[in-house]
């Protein structure tokens, strides 16, 4: 679990292919991790994706990228000496200043529109269709492992205003029209909108309410 609040870019250092999928190395050296030690098997978000740890040495970390992560994520798109954003998992010190994010990327975005003015910074995304059924008005939304809250939403798309420690911190500070970026939706819309669908899907198999109050009062919710 994480909160979406990147701690520092990383650099990737190396990406070697073999039969599963490949090891990405990460240098890791201005992470200050304070006295949060990262050691192999701990999880990290990289752009958005957890990963586990397979190396460390306090200068580099190293992962395994399967073939579903490569399929379902950007990853496998970076390139030597890019940039990656870094969170580490969730403690119990952690400060909430985000939101609950697992690192399971929902989907990949295209951003189509980077606006810049002296006042404002804004990066509009095109996500997979299926993807806009949990973007919500001022709700929140992962891109490339960095929480950020829903400025504006149109059919196929949303956007969001970025402040300048966003920018500085994080990739998105580069961001660039045509760039594919990492997504994941808030778990609480995601929740919502599936059990929503399952009483829908419930009704029409039955022939009955998902939920009403003869259901309630089978259930012991009501007299």
């Amino acid at each position: 679990m994480f909160t979406g609040i990147v701690a520092v870019k990383g650099q990737v250092k190396s990406l070697v292919r073999n039969p599963f999928g490949l090891r990405l190395t990460i240098d890791r050296s201005h992470w200050d991790t304070g006295a949060y030690r990262i050691a192999k098997g701990d999880s990290v978000a990289v752009s958005g994706v957890c990963l586990t740890v397979v190396e460390s040495d306090g200068q580099t970390l190293c992962f395994d990228v399967i073939a579903e992560t490569l399929e379902k994520t950007s990853l496998g798109e970076r390139v030597q000496g890019g940039a990656v954003n870094l969170e580490h998992a969730l403690t119990a010190a952690t400060p909430m200043g985000g939101h609950f994010v697992q690192g399971h990327v929902d989907g990949v975005g295209v951003i189509t529109e980077v606006t810049s003015t002296p006042q404002e910074w804004r990066v509009r995304v095109k996500p997979p269709t299926e993807l806009m059924d949990y973007v919500v008005p001022k709700g929140s939304i992962t891109i490339d492992g960095v929480s950020l809250t829903i400025a504006a939403l149109g059919k196929e798309d949303f956007e969001v205003a970025l402040i300048p420690t966003t920018l500085d911190i994080t990739t998105l500070g580069s961001a660039k029209v045509g760039e594919r970026v990492n997504l994941e939706a808030d778990i609480v819309a995601k929740t919502i909108v599936h059990w929503l669908r399952r009483q829908t899907e419930s009704q029409d198999a039955t022939g009955e309410a998902g939920v009403g109050m003869e259901l309630l009062k089978k259930a012991g919710f009501t007299g």
